[in-house]
């Protein structure tokens, strides 16, 4: 899970290996800060644009992008807790440029419209924590559903291909539970760094994930692993036994966070590593 303490480890570590200092960390995580991704070869042009989309509790701020042209199969990307901002709209755009129609999702929209991280990835936690606990099985399930449904409405995706959908941090478990409230068109499933994946209930996200149809992907940062050591066989034992494709690792040297560019603990080989397997995974899932 995204909490203080979990940060706060991960600045000492990187302090403590001459990687960056206090200083310096605190400016990577500056909310105007956001590394550029490699460029993708051969990119396709792509039309973007920020979106309203009406759910059952209101009007949900969204950024869609898609390729300029024809149809694509449609992706649904749920943020980290810092939620939609500059540079969740530069990943959206990057996979709209390998041929995907992305909805990158506010899942904070009932209270708030995005920027919801005043400080960006600098924000403190706790700040964050009451928006966050506001979101509950049922909210991401209707949610899914709203925004999967707004994604079958579009010109430019294509309604003869399954949908994936990913999540980063938080956004881990909301994506499991959007594949488990439209199996019917949710093909893959993609989780970086996710919190909260399994739990003692009998709601578990990856129990939910455990009764579709869906391609996965479960990326887990080291130190993640080293908080939760038997959650990656949990997830390989659940899957396995429901004859899921599932495609689980422990990504050596990454901590929590290491996807998003604008994040203090940004790796960019191991989330291009991630970006990479991401992509093998819509082409096969998808196809």
């Amino acid at each position: 899970m995204c909490d203080q303490d979990h940060f706060e480890q991960d600045r000492q570590e990187y302090e403590a290996g001459g990687l960056v200092t206090r200083r310096q960390f605190g400016v990577l995580l500056g909310a105007g800060m956001v590394m550029m991704l490699p460029k993708v070869a051969n990119a396709v042009t792509v039309t973007e644009s920020e979106v309203t989309v009406m759910t059952p509790d209101g009007t949900a701020d969204c950024y869609f992008v898609h390729p300029a042209s024809g149809t694509a199969p449609a992706v649904l990307v749920w943020p980290d807790i810092f939620g939609l901002r500059p540079a969740f709209r530069q990943m959206g755009k990057r996979l709209a440029e390998t041929g995907y129609s992305v909805l990158v999702v506010n899942p904070f929209y009932r209270v708030k419209k995005a920027p919801t991280a005043d400080a960006g990835a600098a924000t403190p936690i706790p700040q964050l924590l009451p928006l966050a606990q506001a979101l509950s099985e049922s909210t991401q399930t209707t949610d899914a559903k709203a925004f999967i449904g707004w994604l079958d409405r579009q010109a430019s995706v294509a309604r003869n291909r399954k949908v994936g959908t990913q999540g980063y941090c938080m956004g881990g478990p909301m994506a499991l539970r959007a594949a488990a409230a439209v199996p019917d068109r949710v093909g893959a499933v993609a989780s970086f760094h996710g919190g909260g994946l399994v739990t003692d209930m009998s709601n578990s996200p990856h129990l939910q994930a455990a009764k579709t149809k869906a391609q996965l992907l479960i990326a887990i940062a080291a130190n993640d692993d080293m908080r939760a050591p038997n959650e990656k066989d949990v997830l390989k034992a659940t899957f396995a036994q429901a004859n899921l494709p599932a495609e689980i690792e422990v990504y050596a040297g990454a901590a929590h966070g290491w996807c998003p560019p604008d994040s203090g603990v940004y790796n960019e080989p191991q989330a291009e590593k991630a970006w990479g397997r991401l992509l093998a995974l819509y082409s096969k899932a998808l196809a």
